[in-house]
């Protein structure tokens, strides 16, 4: 990777050309990013991800217009859906995973990029997004017996919800010891929550998310191989640059 690259200017460029709606920009700073040698597992944990938690958090805070919400989901969207295509491969590793989410498109965004970066570690993974009620869960958890689930959420409405879906695996015999690794989103923000629902794990970034699954389903965080470009990854930025007068 180049060492002359800057990723909090970068972060904050990305987030620029994502609130303005500039999909021709992202396309050509995508290409820069590229140039300077960045994997593409590398580029979604180093600038995807870490973009997407700012938007979120401002949109709740009330500091972006829905129109600039808007455009930044949608070329968020875009980049997620074309990066996973551009991920090292691992070998499978016979485990399969259950991914959900929340209900909105913040959390069905983040979800999506963790269980495409899951997939490239060695996964076979199922990922239901949101809108899944609890007893449908169950039920393909009955049939297709994963090794873990993996729970997004990022408002702390959903937390009742994914504590009934703990307290309904605990409670069957089969799925007593499920794991269920709880990621970022209102897990970030508040600390002990996972371990007050009953999750087995919490993590705050993909790179995280997949060593707390890779220590649940495997015994320890290096037990399964790593996504090409993964081991390495700096954890993402959890405090960014406040974006210039242009985006607020």
């Amino acid at each position: 990777m180049s060492h002359t690259l800057n990723i909090d200017l970068t972060l904050e460029r990305l987030l620029q050309l994502c609130v303005s709606g500039d999909r021709a920009g992202v396309r050509v700073l995508h290409s820069q990013l590229e140039t300077a040698g960045l994997s593409a597992s590398e580029i979604a944990q180093r600038l995807y991800w870490p973009s997407m938690q700012v938007i979120f958090r401002m949109w709740r805070q009330d500091q972006l217009t829905a129109l600039a919400y808007r455009y930044a989901t949608r070329i968020l969207r875009m980049l997620v859906d074309q990066a996973q295509a551009r991920y090292g491969q691992s070998q499978r590793n016979g485990r399969r995973l259950l991914c959900v989410c929340g209900p909105e498109e913040s959390e069905d965004t983040a979800g999506q990029l963790c269980a495409d970066l899951l997939e490239a570690a060695g996964y076979e993974v199922l990922f239901a997004a949101g809108g899944v009620a609890n007893d449908e869960i169950m039920q393909e958890i009955a049939q297709r017996q994963p090794d873990a689930v993996v729970v997004f959420a990022a408002a702390a409405s959903d937390a009742p919800r994914i504590r009934q879906l703990i307290d309904g695996l605990r409670e069957t015999h089969r799925d007593r010891t499920m794991p269920v690794i709880c990621g970022a989103g209102v897990f970030a923000r508040a600390d002990g929550l996972a371990d007050e629902i009953g999750a087995t794990a919490t993590a705050h970034d993909p790179a995280e998310i997949i060593a707390a699954v890779n220590g649940a389903v495997f015994g320890r965080a290096s037990a399964a191989p790593a996504a090409h470009g993964a081991q390495h990854v700096a954890r993402a930025h959890r405090s960014p640059k406040r974006l210039r007068s242009a985006v607020a």
